[in-house]
């Protein structure tokens, strides 16, 4: 069964240099990019069912053992990510075929679109199985080259602006990964994760806060925790819809991933516990005050992306195995619902012709589909029971309970306090963009949307309004569907998610898979 491993990175660049091949072919890029990711899916699904049931899976690429080859490391928080990466990519996928079909190639060059998006999916899959830290930061690179690309389709002024800002940020982040892998290489003699867990505990303690801290400053970039935010509200947004929906809903996860591998094997113990409960408390409040802030869709939903990323940071300064499954759950939810609620901002734009609520009215009665699509995710993110997002914010907030202390409750409150702020704020985009008339948009007066900020570079016009393609509809309605699956099938994937967790409550467990006679 561990042969199956290696294939969820294989299959998507096979399905790269298909549909390169394929050239301006356009149905058999679309075809052969599809069919890859189905079968990313599967296999997933086949790995998950096996590791769940009989244990990690580890693969030793090329045959040369551990540590001197490349190790690929499945588990259940693996093949879970990697599941939920592959649905996500798919139903992304799908949508942005709808909209080339409806509008030409003018927003995703197919040429050019469907090859990098398989090699970004095959750098996310990547990262997820990497078994040292080289090969996790190949993956980050892979994901990352692919992204530039996608970020500037289109080749407009504010993409290439945005993605100056992101390519120097990521390039920052890139080079301080490789720093900190080399000063482990040099004070360990390993980059591969099992091992150097063993071994961290030769080198001085001062010298483990320093390359601790690195990667967190690394990793922290990569998943947008405040202070290292700032790029993400610029960037995102100017990318078309699909890119934006699978940038939000998926790259700041990889970054994510790689902080819990961090705290759990290479840095246990939970040593910078108060210090990530400080970045996760400043994470939810400054992220969600400026999704307040904002008339632009976009811009507001990228910020609740920021101030969501701190919950996760939350569950993991927690520590505990309540804290990581908590965790594990709600990375689940956030990757679905985030990127839903792109989607459904991508047909609001099409069908109102803008993505800023002073400019937008009529849509539940102009579109009662898009409504629906757009009301139910909105209140899963804002953490209405049952939903999902209620249910993750529960469980996390009662595995701080049981830690308790003053700093803990302080973010119990912070995150209480941004759930309520990301419900008004989507509240606000239902009550203006859907509910108000639109015969009321142009003469409408209120003082607090004239203190909103609109995206930069915005103008007053509106974009010529477009119908929305089924495949499109179908698709974002695919993911609403997703995400209602995670409340009604709520009890199955907290289990599976515990199991997960408690693979992590130790180095122990990891070490063991990969080196199962024992490591020098």
């Amino acid at each position: 069964m561990k042969e199956l491993v290696p294939l969820v990175v294989m299959l998507p660049l096979i399905g790269a240099a298909g549909a390169l091949i394929a050239g301006r072919r356009k149905r058999l890029q679309v075809a052969v990019t599809v069919l890859a990711l189905v079968a990313v899916m599967a296999v997933s699904v086949v790995l998950l069912l096996e590791v769940d049931a009989r244990g990690a899976l580890v693969m030793e690429v090329g045959g040369w053992a551990a540590p001197f080859g490349i190790v690929l490391v499945v588990d259940r928080l693996s093949a879970l990510m990697l599941i939920i990466s592959a649905a996500v990519l798919l139903a992304v996928l799908v949508f942005s075929v709808g909209q080339g079909m409806a509008d030409g190639d003018d927003e995703t060059p197919v040429s050019i679109y469907h090859p990098t998006y398989m090699v970004l999916a095959a750098g996310v899959f990547n990262a997820f199985i990497a078994g040292d830290l080289f090969n996790l930061y190949v993956g980050f690179e892979i994901l990352l080259v692919a992204s530039y690309v996608l970020l500037t389709l289109g080749g407009t002024g504010a993409r290439i602006r945005a993605g100056v800002t992101y390519v120097v940020v990521s390039l920052v982040s890139s080079v301080l990964f490789l720093a900190s892998i080399a000063m482990i290489y040099g004070a360990l003699g390993t980059v591969n994760i099992a091992q150097i867990s063993v071994r961290m505990a030769e080198i001085a303690p001062d010298v483990q806060l320093i390359l601790h801290v690195m990667l967190l400053v690394a990793f922290g970039i990569k998943a947008a925790v405040f202070p290292l935010s700032f790029w993400l509200p610029d960037s995102y947004p100017t990318a078309p819809a699909p890119v934006t929906a699978v940038f939000a809903g998926l790259l700041t996860k990889v970054g994510v991933y790689a902080i819990i591998r961090t705290e759990t094997i290479l840095f246990p113990g939970n040593q910078l516990g108060d210090l990530l409960m400080v970045v996760a408390l400043l994470t939810m409040i400054v992220g969600i005050l400026g999704a307040v802030a904002q008339a632009d869709i976009k811009r507001l939903l990228s910020f609740t992306l920021v101030s969501h990323i701190g919950y996760m940071i939350f569950g993991i300064a927690i520590g505990t195995v309540a804290g990581l499954s908590a965790t594990i759950y709600y990375i689940v939810h956030h990757i679905t619902v985030q990127t839903t609620l792109f989607l459904t901002t991508g047909l609001i734009e099409r069908q109102g012709g803008s993505t800023s609520i002073n400019r937008l009215g009529g849509l539940l009665k102009a579109s009662p589909v898009i409504a629906v699509l757009f009301f139910i995710p909105a209140l899963n993110l804002g953490g209405i029971p049952p939903f999902s997002g209620f249910l993750g914010k529960l469980a996390l907030f009662e595995a701080g309970a049981a830690q308790p202390s003053w700093l803990v409750y302080s973010v119990i409150g912070a995150g209480a306090l941004t759930s309520l702020l990301t419900l008004y704020a989507l509240a606000r985009v239902w009550n203006m963009a859907f509910w108000r008339p639109a015969s009321e948009v142009e003469h409408y007066e209120s003082a607090l949307l004239e203190q909103l900020s609109e995206a930069p570079g915005s103008v007053g016009t509106l974009k010529e309004t477009r119908n929305s393609p089924r495949l499109m509809i179908g698709a974002t309605a695919g993911m609403v569907a997703l995400s209602v699956g995670l409340t009604l099938f709520a009890g199955p994937l907290y289990g599976l998610a515990s199991r997960a967790g408690d693979n992590l409550s130790g180095p122990e467990n990891y070490v063991r898979i990969v080196f199962p006679e024992g490591v020098e």
